[in-house]
């Protein structure tokens, strides 16, 4: 173990991240999404069967993208059918099979180990079990699809000891039956998932307020795991870590390389799960235990979402490709891909983080080492115990102990990072250990 210094810690920013954000094209973006769009509909109840039409036609035609992908990647990506079959419901008049396409950049060192961006296939008129009408969901969510396969492309020129998965997940409209899937195959076979990137609408800036906006996006993030025990939940009210868990984190790190790495562009972080009363395919995922966000515009238009295609009283309703901003889409994927290569290239998180101090002048927090073959460090994170984002840090070196000196315990809010040679951070872990 050695001490921090100036000669030994590692670097502030990784130029490849440059490149991968650089390299994000709003051309592609824009035909991808056209040609989504050009399915007529993408209703999870729609045709399956026809070339050119339905939700079928898009499913199999995101699989051979990714398969071209692959193909020019010497094989990277491993590109598969994930299928379920989605029993009736309020929203399902009868049994549907539910498909989502997976890709994964297996990892070198942690193949097991996951980071995630998912997108939806499916689209929905103002009938949910509606399989036949035009229901184009240029916006909502062919902007999220696009960009997965983009951040595909992306990503596919890089190695990662940490596996990337790009998901389209199907049956969002009908109750999020792709996440649910995904999430219980996660389960089953136990994936130890980094965090999932959801993102859900990523290419409108004219929101039904009247405000044109492209310069920020919402990062929605729940507080806490929801399998937080009872025995956790008291532990919170008197130690902390309520705002603190690990999709919060996520939410932090979405916002840190956002500030980091991009101009003009700002994360904003929503503490609150979804929005009100509404819900994204982050959530089976959250609802399993695993850390997810939902990555999305700042202001929607709502008479853009869920329409048939009409006019009423001069106003036009519809998800139509005219309300995408290519370019706007383009930036929040190279968000996405920022974030996944961020996280995929830097050291798996800490464990066992305890923290002491109680009535005491310093503050001390100890972990267990982590086994990583590039892993330089760690880094101290605190902040007042009323700021959203963490605002002090602090190199410590190759240590699993380490006093803070002159900080009292109460004044503040303390994480843990582990830090790579190439000075990619994990997410900050919350201590929850008392020393």
């Amino acid at each position: 173990m050695h001490p921090a210094s100036a000669q030994n810690a590692p670097p502030e920013v990784d130029l490849r991240l440059y490149d991968i954000i650089d390299a994000s094209s709003a051309d592609r973006i824009e035909r991808d999404i056209r040609t989504l769009v050009s399915f007529g509909t993408r209703n999870t109840l729609s045709d399956t069967l026809s070339d050119t039409r339905g939700i079928g036609a898009a499913r199999r035609w995101i699989k051979a993208e990714l398969d071209r992908i692959s193909f020019a990647c010497g094989g990277c990506l491993e590109v598969s059918y994930q299928e379920s079959i989605a029993l009736p419901s309020v929203r399902i008049p009868e049994p549907v099979n539910v498909v989502n396409v997976v890709g994964i950049i297996r990892g070198t060192v942690h193949p097991e180990r996951y980071v995630i961006m998912s997108g939806d296939i499916d689209s929905r008129a103002s009938d949910t079990s509606d399989g036949e009408t035009d229901a184009p969901g240029a916006n909502d969510n062919a902007s999220g699809m696009a960009g997965v396969i983009e951040a595909a492309r992306l990503l596919s020129k890089y190695d990662f000891p940490t596996s990337v998965v790009l998901v389209g997940l199907s049956g969002e409209e009908q109750g999020l039956w792709g996440g649910r899937n995904m999430a219980q195959v996660a389960s089953e076979e136990g994936w130890d998932i980094v965090g999932v990137l959801n993102n859900d609408m990523i290419g409108n800036v004219e929101g039904i307020n009247g405000v044109i906006e492209n310069n920020t996006f919402r990062v929605f993030s729940e507080p806490y795991p929801a399998t937080a025990t009872e025995r956790e939940i008291r532990s919170y009210r008197v130690f902390g870590g309520e705002v603190d868990g690990p999709s919060r984190q996520i939410a932090r790190y979405v916002d840190r390389i956002t500030d980091k790495y991009f101009t003009n562009l700002d994360a904003i972080m929503v503490y609150r799960l979804d929005r009100f009363g509404r819900g994204g395919h982050h959530r089976p995922f959250n609802d399993a235990g695993f850390p997810g966000v939902r990555i999305m515009e700042t202001n929607e238009q709502y008479e853009r979402q869920h329409q048939d295609l009409r006019t009423e009283n001069g106003i036009e309703y519809g998800d139509v490709i005219e309300g995408v901003n290519f370019e706007f889409a383009s930036r929040l994927t190279a968000v996405n891909a920022a974030v996944l290569a961020s996280l995929a290239w830097a050291p798996p998180e800490p464990t066992g983080v305890a923290i002491g101090g109680a009535v005491r002048p310093s503050t001390t927090l100890s972990w267990h080492a982590v086994d990583h073959p590039t892993l330089a460090g760690y880094k101290i994170y605190w902040r007042d115990t009323t700021a959203p984002q963490w605002t002090h840090s602090r190199y410590v070196g190759n240590t699993t102990e380490f006093t803070l000196r002159d900080m009292v315990i109460d004044n503040y809010l303390y994480g843990v990072a582990s830090v790579g040679e190439n000075g990619h951070e994990s997410i900050v872990v919350f201590p929850t250990e008392r020393r």
